[in-house]
């Protein structure tokens, strides 16, 4: 099950997440809670072993800008979220960084279909960190993709159950408030994971 713990904006977290197994982490630079400069998500990047996966997230904002966000933070993926036309992914294929779409379950959920390397599924309101009908979408994504959308330790293993999906995503189901990540909250989300489903490619 692959596992990315998103919005982390601090050290302790992101080593936190590194020790605990996570496969990726997220860096928002986009209107959150959780925003961080492209400075700061430099910092934390420059922590993070080549085989965790650094990703960029952003919503909203122009291929331009992103590609400059991403390129002095120094990610090695871009994660957009939201309704961004294709022509967004095409303008940033060049940088030869792993690409996310990020949608609710009424987008066309094949991996692929933009161009991105990785599908991201998350809830109606994204994040609100509300669980939501999960099973909605089992069966329907195709490819590599992950589940996000109001995750926690306490319930990850009933959203892999109901969806199926290839990994998970994680953001506020593991802080202590918003904005600030639990470390424990972090190493249990991951071990329940993981202990959910094997990983199948």
């Amino acid at each position: 099950m692959y596992v990315k713990i998103c919005g982390l904006t601090d050290p302790g977290a992101v080593a936190a997440a590194v020790e605990a197994g996570a496969d990726a982490i997220g860096l928002v630079m986009t209107a959150s809670p959780r925003q961080i400069t492209p400075e700061r998500a430099a910092e934390l990047a420059a922590a993070v072993p080549p085989e965790v996966l650094t990703v960029g997230v952003f919503r909203g904002e122009d291929p331009a800008t992103v590609r400059a966000a991403a390129l002095t933070a120094g990610v090695r993926a871009i994660q957009l979220h939201g309704r961004h036309p294709h022509g967004d992914f095409t303008a940033l294929k060049d940088l030869g960084l792993t690409l996310i779409r990020a949608v609710d379950a009424q987008a066309d959920l094949r991996c692929g279909a933009f161009d991105e390397s990785l599908l991201l599924v998350d809830a109606p309101r994204a994040g609100s960190g509300e669980p939501w009908d999960w099973s909605a979408v089992r069966g329907r994504p195709t490819g590599q993709w992950l589940l996000a959308g109001g995750l926690a330790p306490g319930n990850v293993a009933e959203a892999v159950a109901a969806a199926r999906p290839w990994g998970v995503d994680v953001s506020s189901g593991v802080e202590a408030s918003p904005g600030v990540k639990d470390p424990a909250l972090i190493t249990a989300f991951i071990d329940a994971a993981r202990a959910a489903s094997p990983r199948t490619e």
